[in-house]
């Protein structure tokens, strides 16, 4: 945790006072500690000086947006972030999960689900710094793809690429199971955990994000395919 008592630490991004205020009494009933940023370069600084465990980040923000301070936060931590969004907004939340957000909610939501998410997240987190999916396996190496769970490590065309920990995570999982079609449900259950309350939207989002990352051409992807009704399939013979 990132303070010295065991409540995990909660960054609340929000410029709405009447959301804040409910956070505040909702979230630390539910037994977390609250930060708060107003806007997005306090939530920047915020976020540094604090570290908290999750960021709960509102999209539309004054004077850096929510998109941005998702993108600044993922180059330098793979915490959970939870975007929030106005009903109508979906494509603010499409971008934020392109930039690296873990899930949304949208506006306005009940306190339950939001805290079941939030809880969610954290457990997916602590998982993920175990590494208790991946350890052990070895390098997958398939084409001019390869991953290495050890070292975190993903080699495309002999260049070194750094993935968020989602995609990573969606990667290895498709390349550990080359050749099988994994579906949709399997992929949300080993990746986001079986607890996850969000819509397949995420898993499209980030299998958007690796083929533009892994595919010589993302628009005609060659490696990671669609098999349609079903999920999506890691080819075995790599370009």
């Amino acid at each position: 945790m990132s303070i010295s008592n065991s409540l995990p630490t909660i960054l609340v991004v929000d410029d709405e006072e009447s959301f804040i205020e409910a956070l505040q009494v909702g979230l630390k009933r539910e037994g977390f500690r609250i930060e708060v940023a107003r806007d997005g370069a306090e939530a920047l600084a915020v976020f540094d000086a604090v570290k908290p465990d999750a960021v709960l980040l509102d999209v539309m923000l004054p004077k850096v947006s929510g998109t941005d301070v998702c993108r600044e936060i993922r180059k330098k931590s793979s915490v959970p972030i939870i975007m929030v969004s106005a009903k109508g907004s979906e494509i603010d939340t499409v971008v934020g999960l392109e930039v690296g957000a873990d899930d949304y909610i949208v506006k306005p939501y009940r306190l339950r689900e939001l805290v079941a998410r939030l809880r969610a997240a954290l457990r997916r987190g602590e998982l993920s710094k175990s590494e208790n999916d991946l350890t052990g396996v070895g390098t997958v190496a398939i084409g001019a793809v390869s991953i290495d769970p050890e070292q975190h490590v993903v080699t495309i065309r002999g260049e070194v690429t750094k993935l968020p920990l989602k995609e990573f995570e969606l990667l290895y999982m498709l390349m550990a199971n080359a050749g099988r079609v994994m579906t949709r449900e399997t992929l949300i259950d080993r990746v986001w955990g079986t607890d996850y309350f969000g819509d397949t939207k995420t898993l499209d989002v980030h299998i958007k994000r690796l083929r533009a990352k892994i595919e010589k051409e993302p628009a005609d992807p060659q490696l990671v395919v669609t098999i349609r009704g079903l999920g999506y399939k890691y080819e075995k013979i790599g370009a």
